[in-house]
């Protein structure tokens, strides 16, 4: 089930979903509107490897926009700072942002419950085109959970994107035992 607009709203005054900044014209009917932040990244490295910790330079996005390129993964991230203590949190593009040939995710659109951070954006692009700090990106869609959760997010040991940022974050997939 997929919370409406007024069950998100529910959520914000209880606490189980914070939005900062929260603005009410972002709110959908079953949807919150996120917004680029104004830093973005790329590998140093052109050809990546799972087993290494594959480093990452950050930039700012000037007043101008940046124009974002074909065959060049770029990590963003949300402006907006998130907490989820109750539901699962998906991140699905924009209509708008799709249309431009935009993609904010490769793979990663689900959100555990506890996450507690901005969403760093796996971009890429099908041809050329500008992007601007503070444009809106994505949404969040929220679903019920069935059942107790054991161990939220936020509170594992092995949890590898839990550090408070508002610059993307690289792959921390070097982490794990394989």
């Amino acid at each position: 089930m997929i919370l409406s607009d007024k069950r998100i709203l529910e959520e914000i005054e209880k606490g189980t979903i914070i939005i900062e900044p929260f603005k009410a014209e972002c709110l959908g009917t079953n949807s919150y509107d996120v917004h680029l932040g104004k830093y973005l990244a790329t590998y140093k490295d052109r050809i990546l490897d799972a087993k290494v910790h594959n480093k990452i330079e950050h930039f700012e996005i000037p007043k101008d926009g940046y124009v974002l390129q074909p065959g060049t993964l770029y990590l963003g991230v949300t402006l907006e700072y998130t907490e989820t203590h109750a539901h699962v949190p998906f991140l699905e593009g924009k209509s708008s942002t799709g249309r431009l040939g935009i993609d904010i995710h490769a793979t990663a659109g689900k959100g555990d419950v506890g996450f507690c951070n901005t969403w760093t954006l796996e971009i890429s692009c099908a041809q050329p085109v500008r992007i601007y700090a503070g444009m809106p990106i994505g949404q969040l869609i929220y679903f019920k959970v069935e059942g107790e959760i054991e161990t939220m997010y936020n509170s594992k040991d092995n949890a590898k994107y839990s550090n408070k940022t508002t610059k993307p974050v690289e792959s921390m997939m070097w982490k794990n035992k394989f």
